[in-house]
């Protein structure tokens, strides 16, 4: 299974000031020095606002991904190479159901047309008239 488009785009955060919301409550911001895909993230030189509204410095933190409730990636991902939409002119394969049941319907489905794939006669001409044709 690959990966998806924010995932991607976490990654692309390395490196650079972010801020981490986590489901306690707590506020981490600082610089993002490894995503992993499960969004277990890790920071540097990082500023904490607990709940209470105390600030504190921390050198290093590690916040799983599940305790995470959002993050704030920097604007300038916003041009990243995945954000842009694909070019649709180019005519190319398509992805999702509509590509698939064009697909479906460029190559013909459900009768058997030709010596590939060609089903033994199974009768199905109403009642009494099973008998293959001669």
């Amino acid at each position: 299974m690959s990966i998806g488009i924010p995932i991607k785009i976490l990654h692309e955060a390395e490196g650079h000031i972010i801020t981490v919301e986590t489901n306690e409550g707590e506020v981490y911001r600082g610089k993002l020095v490894e995503a992993e895909d499960n969004m277990n993230s890790q920071l540097i030189q990082v500023s904490v606002t607990h709940r209470d509204g105390r600030v504190s410095q921390l050198d290093n933190v590690f916040i799983r991904g599940s305790k995470v409730r959002f993050m704030i990636l920097p604007d300038m991902l916003k041009n990243a190479p995945m954000l842009k939409k694909p070019d649709r002119q180019k005519g190319g394969a398509g992805v999702g159901k509509s590509a698939i049941l064009r697909a479906q319907a460029a190559r013909g489905r459900g009768r058997a047309r030709g010596p590939r794939g060609m089903m033994p006669f199974r009768g199905g001409r109403g009642r009494g008239e099973g008998k293959p044709p001669q």
